[in-house]
């Protein structure tokens, strides 16, 4: 039986794809939605199929264009994101550390770069990835939280940001 936040991504599928039918770019904008709104935040086998479909296109196509953007999701992410900057000045000024930081405090023992696109915590608190560059060169390290870039980052300030989180989880918890 699909939780109820699956029912509505399910649910909510024909509808994206019926208010993208006619605009520019309809395939992209489809797939961005869609896996906005599945709950796990990303797109089941069952959605790629749905979308090729319902659009007239070969399934292969809709895959193609789902792995060649990063930003898209074949595996069930966690409730947090984050991401690590492995650009060049990033990397000097300590990105690795970061990233091993955050692997280490989510519970994650390997995550090999060029073969995984991101790797979730067992828990499902987070899902951690990396990108080449967020452009924010001058104020390296960065990472990106749920979507809100941190610069300056350092290990203590990103074990305090992931602490808060968890204990701002488990408080949601009891409540």
């Amino acid at each position: 039986m699909p939780t109820a936040a699956a029912q509505a991504q399910v649910d909510d599928l024909p509808k994206i794809i019926q208010n993208n039918l006619d605009k520019p770019g309809n395939l992209l904008k489809i797939l961005e939605q869609a896996q906005e709104s599945d709950p796990k935040h990303y797109l089941s086998e069952k959605t790629l199929r749905t979308v090729a479909d319902t659009l007239g296109l070969p399934l292969t196509q809709v895959y193609s264009v789902v792995t060649f953007y990063s930003f898209f999701n074949l595996k069930p992410q966690g409730k947090h994101s984050i991401v690590v900057c492995r650009g060049t000045a990033c990397h000097t000024r300590g990105s690795l550390a970061l990233l091993n930081e955050a692997l280490h405090n989510m519970g994650i023992k390997s995550f090999k770069e060029e073969e995984e696109n991101s790797v979730t915590s067992l828990d499902g608190f987070a899902s951690v990835r990396t990108v080449a560059c967020f452009g924010q060169c001058a104020l390296a390290p960065v990472i990106q939280i749920d979507g809100v870039v941190k610069s300056r980052m350092t290990i203590g300030k990103l074990v305090s940001l992931l602490e808060k989180m968890k204990k701002e989880a488990k408080n949601e918890r009891k409540n």
